[in-house]
């Protein structure tokens, strides 16, 4: 047999198409007529039926109109059945905001799936505040779950603009849309009591609906996010907040409300901020270690800029932790220091805890630790805060401190646990795999010397389980003051206060082994450090050394753990120096 080769004309589909759209214009050779709004569109059979599942069914042999001269389609206008014949025809569909329900319409009655997906991604691509609401309705009219998904994204994304300047299109959105939209993870800078008067209000517009299908809708409500006095009013705002289920989701709110220490350890999706954690929080700090502020800044790492919180620290702290936990933010102990007009500064060392909500903005003290401490370690395990080590002043003498308590949510209460074999401050922990890692810190009283290495490189570890202390392979460096961080399976130790080096390194529980890793950027101490959703640890100001000074810095550097790699991601509004930092989903 000869042999042959095949070649392919890429101008061959277009030329033809081509034809039969002149064809068309000069109505040659034209056996079928189609008829809608008052017009007539000639058009050739065998095109349709090869281009239209619709056409390939209705021009077969067993049906009535396989033979008929016109054809009548009522359910179409006559513009979107002209832009899809045009389609048909040439390839090309023009559609326009105005044209697009029209031309959908014609397209899923004819079955003209390409022209569809066509339709479907000029509807995504364009999602815009202006027309969300508009194509949500027109994707649910249509059965396009792709596009209905992307809709409701971009309305929950929109929300605050909607509910503000366009919310009669809210009130017109279709059921389905409104509950997945309620059902959102994320609606930024709305309050919840909002999203509850609009979807009362749209009952109003849109009722009355039937009690399952009114409590499918208000369920998706999160009413443990609405204040005590704004679930009293609304109880009685519509007679669909009468029936059995929605009334027991408010009572279970005004229950959740009173709950006090035990509401971070009780969170339930109803109680939870539509917010992603990626904010950090860096608490207290500012421009000298001896000057702390009260401010609060939040990072947001997506767009990576900062704003301040509304509702200061209620005290100036420094030396102090912060934790999160069930949604809340813990700052404890720490040195609280006083000045007045004309007075020295005044330092005294604190055993107050605070907590602050950031669903309702409010600060609220909590049970004070046992002991007072500074530059002690914290950490949130399980359902517990513990707080570890540091330093006591009393009576003007300062001791170091080994022992270890820990906040039992549920009751309220600061409790006792094994202490650290000896006393540590300066220290720093983390938790991986539900055990408690602490490393170096200075066991004496005394105050560390630059220069001479009295730090401690030893590592210990709490079995939560077996509730004691163990030691593991110590640190290659001897660290004061230093950061731990947990990420991705593993430990980080970073630079603490005059380290002769800037080395980083990085633990491996299996192992039992510690790994040296690149430098910081420069040689900082003092700083604010976060571990990140995503794996990476971020590093906010701190001090350098500079013309023999202490100089805060507005520096803010990432590090990859998987390149190991640093890199300068943004500046602090102003230097900053011993802040504390921790990840907190937060309402813009």
């Amino acid at each position: 047999m000869d042999g042959y080769s095949l070649l392919y004309s890429s101008t061959h589909r277009t030329e033809l198409l081509g034809r039969f759209q002149r064809l068309r214009s000069d109505g040659k050779m034209c056996d079928v007529v189609l008829e809608t709004d008052g017009a007539s569109f000639p058009c050739h059979r065998a095109l349709l039926a090869s281009s239209s599942d619709y056409f390939w069914a209705l021009f077969g042999e067993a049906t009535a109109e396989r033979l008929a001269r016109s054809i009548r389609l009522p359910a179409l206008t006559s513009k979107g059945l002209d832009a899809i014949l045009d389609f048909l025809y040439s390839g090309w569909l023009r559609v326009s905001p105005a044209t697009l329900p029209d031309i959908l319409e014609a397209a899923r009655y004819l079955q003209v799936d390409t022209a569809v997906a066509i339709c479907e991604r000029y509807i995504t691509d364009g999602l815009s505040v202006e027309n969300c609401c508009s194509y949500a309705n027109l994707a649910e009219h249509h059965a396009l779950p792709d596009v209905l998904d992307a809709a409701n994204y971009t309305i929950a994304a929109e929300m605050a603009n909607l509910v503000q300047e366009r919310r009669d299109e809210l009130l017109g959105l279709n059921v389905q849309s409104l509950m997945a939209v309620l059902d959102a993870d994320e609606i930024p800078a709305v309050k919840e009591v909002d999203l509850v008067k609009l979807a009362l209000d749209w009952l109003n517009d849109n009722g009355p609906l039937p009690p399952l299908q009114s409590n499918l809708l208000l369920s998706r409500l999160r009413f443990g996010l609405v204040a005590p006095s704004d679930l009293a009013h609304l109880g009685h705002a519509h007679r669909a907040m009468a029936t059995p289920l929605i009334r027991s989701l408010v009572t279970r709110a005004q229950e959740y409300h009173g709950t006090g220490s035990a509401g971070p350890i009780r969170q339930n999706k109803q109680s939870t901020l539509r917010a992603p954690p990626d904010r950090v929080l860096l608490v207290g700090g500012g421009p000298g270690p001896d000057r702390p502020e009260q401010q609060v800044l939040t990072f947001n790492l997506k767009t990576r800029k900062f704003t301040s919180l509304t509702s200061c620290l209620p005290l100036k702290l420094r030396n102090h932790c912060v934790c999160s936990l069930g949604g809340f933010l813990f700052v404890v102990g720490g040195e609280v220091v006083s000045e007045a007009d004309e007075k020295p500064v005044t330092v005294e060392t604190s055993n107050q805890v605070w907590r602050y909500d950031p669903r309702f903005e409010c600060w609220q003290k909590v049970e004070p630790m046992l002991q007072r401490r500074a530059k002690f370690a914290c950490c949130a395990m399980e359902d517990a805060i513990y707080a570890i080590g540091g330093q006591n002043a009393d009576s003007n003498v300062t001791a170091a401190l080994a022992s270890v308590e820990f906040y039992d949510m549920a009751a309220g209460a600061w409790r006792r646990c094994a202490p650290m074999p000896g006393p540590l401050h300066g220290h720093a922990c983390a938790v991986l795999d539900h055990d408690i890692y602490v490393s170096g810190g200075l066991s004496g009283n005394g105050i560390i010397i630059p220069g001479q290495s009295q730090s401690s490189k030893e590592v210990l570890c709490w079995d939560g389980m077996g509730g004691a202390w163990k030691k593991r392979a110590p640190m290659s460096i001897g660290r004061f003051s230093h950061r731990l961080a947990t990420a991705q399976g593993y430990i980080y130790a970073l630079l603490g206060m005059y380290e002769p080096f800037c080395e980083i390194e990085r633990y491996d529980p299996r192992e039992d082994q510690w790994t040296r890793l690149r430098p910081l950027l420069a040689a900082t101490f003092n700083y604010g450090m976060a571990a990140t959703p995503s794996g990476s640890l971020v590093v906010f100001g701190g001090t350098k050394w500079s013309n023999a000074r202490e100089v805060a810095v507005k520096s803010v550097l990432e590090y990859d753990p998987k390149k190991d790699q640093w890199r300068e991601i943004a500046q602090l509004p102003k230097p900053l120096t011993g802040t504390e930092c921790t990840i907190l989903p937060m309402p813009d």
